[in-house]
């Protein structure tokens, strides 16, 4: 476990799934309507292991373990102020997700989940 999933631990009710070449950070909420979602804070993927499918493999663990727990989407954000954002926003389309609002410096997407 790395000092910042272990800080992450301590620090709030997130959890991370870890690699040897990335990371996501993921949690669980409830929204409007009582369902529960998922919210892909963060997927990082060290620079010599993109272009590989390792960011899929982790939404593909966050989303199993969603699953288990009885959520219905998935939701990701950009910050379209931040490096690298146009990027994020083709991964999270190719991974299937579909735009579902804007606001000053953030996009939100969603996806179902089967």
């Amino acid at each position: 476990m790395s000092l910042y999933s272990q800080y992450l631990t301590e620090r709030t009710n997130d959890e991370i799934i870890e690699t040897g070449g990335g990371f996501a950070t993921f949690r669980f909420i409830t929204n409007e309507h009582g369902d529960k979602d998922v919210y892909i804070i963060d997927i990082f993927v060290v620079p010599e292991h993109r272009r590989k499918g390792l960011a899929a493999a982790l939404a593909d663990q966050v989303v199993a373990c969603a699953k288990e727990r009885g959520c219905k989407r998935v939701i990701g954000t950009v910050v379209p102020s931040t490096k690298g954002s146009t990027a994020s926003i083709s991964v999270l389309i190719g991974y299937g997700m579909t735009l579902h609002s804007a606001a000053n410096d953030l996009i939100v997407f969603f996806k179902d989940i089967a």
